[in-house]
């Protein structure tokens, strides 16, 4: 997939991963789906939007992880 996307779970990180961590990650993912680092302008909106909702479905999934050895990921 994207190598500059990284693990945003136990034990590859060790703490909670961040909403900014969370949101740069989604970022790469729309950028190499997309094959644009940057959209053009008639593009951002769906750009911003494929972004926020990848962020959103990130942060589900990480809130609903079960890693055993490590406890639970996130406070809901």
């Amino acid at each position: 997939m994207c190598r500059s996307i990284k693990t945003l779970r136990p034990p590859v990180l060790a703490d909670e991963a961040t909403e900014e961590e969370i949101r740069a990650a989604a970022l790469q993912y729309v950028r190499k789906v997309s094959g644009f680092r940057a959209p053009a302008a008639h593009n951002q909106e769906v750009f911003d939007r494929a972004v926020d909702a990848i962020t959103e479905a990130t942060a589900e999934l990480l809130d609903g992880l079960e890693i055993r050895g490590v406890g639970a990921r996130r406070a809901s």
